[in-house]
């Protein structure tokens, strides 16, 4: 049998994010397939058959590609708005917009958002999708065919509402779904969509949306079918203090504590921000292996608060990085959130010791991948791992003068994107994708935001 197509970078820092956190000042990479072959220190083995490529990666950091654990696409076409609102008052503000949306409308947000994503080092994104309006078409399958399109490793957390505001909701009513309904999409959205291999493109999550936008049935059935179903679970939790209050008042206890009363608590589960978790929350999360994706831009621009990042990570606790929907998080794109985690989390109580430069790589690749169940097959670079990576630029201007390219990437500028892989195969070149036309989706997205805010008024 034929060797594989092999593609060799070299001369470039390696950031490994292995569990010993290797690093190589100088080293190489040897992509075989849509695996990696070798990683190491110097220059790649002589005598390799079947090079189709060879990278002279001088003045780069290799590290793994970024992993995005919570996203709203359909946000991208609502950036703007409600700038001055914590997240109740902004639901409230943006829900009645976000019931109108329609499949051009979805799919053009998911391509925007998926590109700007992916210019920016994401090589395995994630859209958690829970506005279906009735009669708006087939919006699982656009923002799915957007992802492939891009080339980015893809999970779709497939959400739903179905307590509207006669329930005691925030969503209107006309934009939640039945509970049979939910139910019932969700489960042939993962069996038409959901690839359960190890080297999968594409996979499927079941999603209900929050404590305040479902009912308690349909988050315990929600449970009960994603584990039939052999698919992970999703959802927003203790993300305010108005969160807290609305659980309390309505289920008698905390947020952490509802969720475990649901089935809502382990390994196969991550839950969005987890802002407010006080130690026994953060100790039922460490003892049932629950994932946390963690969104310090959002949690800001909502005036959420500072999640306890450090002691979740002290605890054990699974914890990725998330953009959050672009409506909270304007900019759209994961290597803000590196440097966002870090800085955030200083101003908490740990101060300089909260996390590190290293810690925030992590987070950002292995710990997503840890997140969503992929961390045998990527987050990380090492031999027979998927080559999904990044090499980022660190001799220009913004970076030249740091002798740590960690330290670079994390502290400094967004550093340019000269190469992105995903499963093998280059979909970035030199900061432009080379996958979709990004001119080409700038047009469609500002034309469907206009279409959109001109239904929303009713124009």
């Amino acid at each position: 049998m034929a060797a594989a197509p092999r593609t060799v970078i070299e001369n470039c820092a390696i950031a490994t994010v292995d569990a010993d956190g290797t690093e190589h000042a100088t080293g190489h990479l040897v992509l075989a397939g849509h695996r990696i072959e070798s990683v190491g220190a110097g220059r790649a083995p002589e005598g390799l058959e079947n090079v189709v490529r060879r990278i002279d990666a001088t003045g780069h950091l290799a590290t793994p590609g970024l992993v995005n654990t919570h996203h709203h696409f359909y946000q991208w076409i609502t950036r703007g708005l409600a700038t001055d609102h914590n997240l109740f008052d902004w639901l409230v503000a943006l829900y009645p917009t976000w019931a109108r949306i329609d499949e051009p409308m979805v799919y053009a947000a998911a391509q925007g958002s998926l590109a700007m994503m992916a210019r920016g080092g994401v090589t395995t994104a994630m859209d958690h999708h829970y506005v279906f309006p009735r009669g708006s078409g087939d919006l699982s399958g656009a923002i799915i065919r957007a992802a492939r399109e891009t080339g980015v490793r893809f999970t779709l957390a497939r959400g739903s509402m179905d307590r509207g505001e006669s329930d005691g909701g925030l969503p209107p009513d006309f934009a939640v779904e039945s509970l049979d309904g939910a139910l019932a999409a969700t489960e042939e959205t993962v069996r038409a969509h959901h690839d359960p291999s190890s080297d999968a493109m594409t996979q499927i999550a079941v999603a209900p949306c929050s404590p305040f936008s479902v009912s308690t049935e349909l988050l315990k059935q929600g449970a009960e079918l994603a584990r039939r179903l052999g698919v992970r679970l999703h959802t927003h939790g203790s993300e305010t203090v108005e969160e807290e209050k609305f659980c309390h008042e309505l289920f008698g206890r905390g947020p952490t504590d509802y969720f475990e009363s649901t089935g809502w608590l382990g390994a196969d589960v991550w839950m969005a921000h987890c802002v407010h978790m006080n130690d026994s929350d953060i100790a039922a999360f460490a003892r049932t292996g629950t994932g946390v994706a963690h969104c310090p831009s959002s949690n800001a621009r909502l005036a959420a608060g500072i999640a306890r990042v450090p002691d979740m990570l002290a605890a054990g606790v699974p914890v990725g990085l998330g953009v959050d929907g672009t409506a909270s998080n304007e900019s759209g794109e994961l290597h803000t959130e590196l440097r966002n985690a870090l800085l955030v989390n200083r101003l908490g109580p740990h101060r300089e010791r909260a996390l590190n430069a290293r810690q925030a790589l992590r987070l950002a690749t292995h710990g997503g991948a840890r997140v969503l169940g992929r961390a045998d097959d990527t987050g990380s670079l090492e031999a027979g791992k998927l080559a999904d990576l990044v090499l980022w630029r660190m001799d220009t201007l913004a970076h030249a003068s740091i002798a740590d390219p960690v330290a670079a990437l994390v502290l400094g500028a967004p550093a340019p994107v000269t190469a992105s892989f995903v499963h093998g195969r280059q979909i970035v070149e030199d900061g432009r994708l080379l996958t979709v036309d990004e001119d080409a989706i700038a047009r469609a997205t500002r034309d469907q935001a206009r279409r959109l805010a001109h239904i929303a008024t009713g124009g």
